[in-house]
Order: structure tokens, then C-alpha cells, then sequence
């Protein structure tokens, strides 16, 4: 197994899948490369967007909602943080939400021992019209109000990560709401065609503005509902650098966050001291 190459280093490992109608054998497949990442060294892996389920309409995700703290993709999920002993920041699932006819895309992160340590529900909901097309994700989705950050310590170190989704990344002043972090962290079900132009451009541009890592995880490839997602999970550095990335299928992508690193991209250009407003 390898391991990251100091104590200061964190090794992080980014999800992608093509996720189908079927929630179990979207877990299986989540569980299998969460096992190969945890093998390939991970301490912290991270499950795109909709990893659960990718429904054939839209509303079979709230047929499959869950309440907060119970539930069997909740404990599936737990069950595998924990026999991988890592940090799990779990995509989104359904979670239930005050209208009975929509859900919560909520991420929950578990630590290495199963326990659910942090939630975010996604804020900004997708939404366009046109005169051939619509889609509003906010029929079925119940907006949060509430940033979401994840602070863990390993091996001594404290590591702070942005938790965000999706389209959330089109909006800097969440970013900037999220204050100093060490990551960002971004499931993500972009669509290919809005993916091919700005997927790239905006995770970078969210990494050199923040002077902090990026690491996001997407679903890449068509699914059975003829939906196609972009795929390209990536892991950016402070300096907007793609350190590995993966076009499209399922598979994972794994690196390294270095303390150092963010330093010295800090200290050379320290435009987080600089801000005015």
C-alpha cells in the first residue's frame, strides 16, 4: 500500500461512476472502488453526485429518501468508511425534507470508525427554460441555507475542506463564505454539454482564487436514463495545476494535499491577506 510522502501530506482519492437506476448495485460499485482507493493509500475518498441513484425520472429519488441518521444507504455507507478506515465524504443521497414531495441532495461525511461527522444540502438548485426545453431540479429538491465545512485531523495534522455540489461551483461567494480552507471538496453530476466548456475553467478558477486544493468527483458517461454526464474527476492544486484527472467511466484518481504547498502558494502571492471586501 502506498502512503502519502510526509505527515503533513494528506492522500485523497476522487470517486467517478456511471451511475444507474439500481441504488444496490450503485453501492456495490461505490463500495469496490472505495476499497481500491483505501488500498491505493486514500485517507479521505470522496463519491460524486447521484451516486446512489441515477433514476430513470426524476422523482425516483424521492421514493428512495431517507430520514437523517437511518436508513440502508446511510448504513451502508458507514459500514464502509469503516472497513476502509478513512474519511468518506459520501456523494449526495436523499434525505427527506419538509415538503413530502421533494428531497434534501444532502452530502454526509463518516469518519474512519462509521460515525456521520458533517452534512451539507446543496444550496443552489439548477434550473432553465427554453422554447423546446425545461428542467428544474427544485421540483423535487428542497434548497439548504447552510455552508457546509468539514474539519478532521489525521496523523496530527488539521485539514478544513469546503464541502459544495454541483452547481454550486457557478457561484464564487459560497466559496468565498466558506472562508480559508485547505480543499474544496465538489460531487458533481455536470452535464456534458455544460461540462465541455466550463467544468475545467470553473474548478481551477475556484482553486487559484481560493488558493486552495480542488478535488471533485463526477459521474462520467451515459446512463440508463440517456442522461450524459461529463465525467473529467479532478484534483487541482492551489496554483490551479490538474494534478490527475479522469475523462470519463468509472474509476478513481488519487494525490496528495500538501501543507507545504498551500504555503508557498499563499506566501508567494498572498492575496487572501489582500482582500478588501
Amino acid at each position: 500500500m502506498s502512503t502519502p510522502v510526509n505527515s503533513s501530506n494528506l492522500k485523497v482519492a476522487s470517486i467517478q461512476m456511471v451511475s444507474t437506476p439500481n441504488l444496490q448495485e450503485n453501492l456495490s460499485t461505490a463500495s469496490r472502488l472505495i476499497a481500491a482507493a483505501a488500498a491505493d493509500g486514500a485517507q479521505l475518498a470522496v463519491l460524486p453526485e447521484y451516486f446512489c441513484l441515477m433514476g430513470l425520472k426524476d422523482t425516483d429519488k424521492v421514493s428512495a429518501r431517507e430520514s437523517f441518521g437511518r436508513g440502508p444507504i446511510q448504513e451502508q455507507l458507514s459500514q464502509i468508511a469503516k472497513q476502509n478506515k478513512l474519511h468518506l465524504v459520501a456523494g449526495t443521497i436523499p434525505l427527506e425534507a419538509r415538503d413530502q414531495n421533494k428531497v434534501l441532495n444532502t452530502t454526509l461525511v463518516f469518519d474512519p470508525a462509521g460515525q456521520q461527522i458533517t452534512r451539507y444540502d446543496k444550496i443552489h438548485l439548477f434550473g432553465f427554460q427554453t422554447a423546446t426545453e425545461r428542467y428544474q431540479e427544485s421540483e423535487t429538491i428542497e434548497a439548504g441555507n447552510e455552508p457546509g465545512v468539514l474539519k478532521i485531523s489525521v496523523d496530527g495534522n488539521n485539514w478544513t475542506f469546503g464541502l459544495s455540489i454541483c452547481y454550486d461551483l457557478r457561484f464564487p461567494e459560497l466559496y468565498r463564505a466558506l472562508g480559508k480552507v485547505d480543499c474544496h471538496i465538489i460531487p458533481a453530476a455536470f452535464t456534458y454539454t455544460t461540462g465541455k466548456d466550463h467544468w475545467e475553467i470553473l474548478l481551477r478558477a475556484r482553486a487559484i482564487e481560493n488558493q486552495s486544493y480542488v478535488l471533485a468527483s463526477a459521474q462520467g458517461g451515459k446512463h440508463q436514463n440517456q442522461r450524459r454526464t461529463w465525467g473529467n474527476s479532478m484534483l487541482i492544486d492551489p496554483w490551479g495545476e490538474i494534478l490527475a484527472n479522469l475523462p470519463e467511466g468509472e474509476g478513481f484518481i488519487s494525490g496528495v494535499l500538501c501543507k507545504d504547498k498551500l504555503n508557498e502558494v499563499r506566501s508567494k502571492l498572498p492575496a487572501l491577506a489582500h482582500r478588501k471586501l
